[in-house]
């Protein structure tokens, strides 16, 4: 029998080192701040590393000590070079969070294969990375966690009416690419949990950047919403303190969805 743990101490990231991809996003930056807020150091990685570094400046600010690395996750060449900054950097990773995206132009009308297949491509990156985790993890024989962030695209389809005579409709490429992240998750759960280290993905309803989504099509969105309302991002912050601490100690290969109750329906 252990004695029982404190919720304090369950939700505690110090000592914790976290490397983040897509760190300077609107929902990437949030993360950000809520793992710094739980104690854990960053290691904030964008494709820019200009942009990486004035992330771990304003980390700093909140407190700690905090890096910014350039990492492409779409370049396998930029993966290695990424990670292995990383542990020059902070001596160790503990934490994954796999939240980089490319998206691709052109909807399910017009999208090419080359199109198509660089959207997947994100998939491969994601494992290239989580791969990498897992080996310097298993290297130094300590205990681990990856999180992966899909979407509620790769569980349901999106309404057609959502969109049209507004935007493109939501890529036929993102729903097959975030669909194949959520199951990716529970594939590299059970091959991993024998070394200690835990797999488990973060899937987002509508979370739209307020700055750059087009009025209309929010409008629509909500319709569709049990909620009503758009997500904002700090409402991800303790979901990802959750995920990534030991207040989930006993999840691996789960999708953990956070939508308004989009999925609900």
């Amino acid at each position: 029998m252990t004695s029982e743990r404190h919720v304090d101490d369950l939700f505690d990231l110090t000592g914790r080192v976290v490397l983040i991809t897509g760190a300077g996003g609107y929902l990437g930056s949030a993360m950000c701040r809520a793992l710094v807020e739980a104690g854990a150091t960053v290691i904030a990685s964008s494709r820019k590393a200009e942009r990486a570094q004035q992330v771990a400046a304003e980390l700093e600010k909140i407190g700690g000590n905090h890096f910014g690395i350039e990492l492409d996750h779409m370049d396998p060449g930029s993966i290695d070079r990424g990670f292995d900054k990383a542990v020059s950097l902070a001596g160790h990773v503990d934490i994954l969070i796999n939240n980089g995206n490319e998206g691709t132009g052109g909807d399910l009308t017009t999208v090419t294969a080359e199109q198509f297949n660089r959207q997947l491509q994100n998939a491969t990156g994601f494992f290239l990375l989580a791969r990498r985790l897992h080996d310097h993890l298993s290297e130094r024989s300590a205990a681990g966690n990856i999180i992966l962030i899909g979407s509620m695209y790769g569980v349901v389809g999106s309404y057609p009416d959502a969109y049209e005579g507004i935007c493109d409709a939501s890529p036929v490429g993102y729903h097959a690419l975030k669909g194949g992240i959520v199951h990716m998750t529970r594939h590299l759960a059970a091959y991993w949990a024998s070394d200690n280290i835990r797999v488990n993905c973060l899937s987002p309803g509508p979370f739209p950047n307020p700055e750059s989504a087009p009025a209309a099509m929010v409008e629509r969105l909500c319709e569709k919403l049990p909620m009503k309302r758009m997500g904002n991002n700090h409402e991800l912050k303790g979901v990802i303190v959750f995920l990534a601490s030991d207040a989930s100690s006993y999840m691996t290969g789960q999708n953990l969805i956070i939508d308004g109750g989009w999925t609900a329906w």
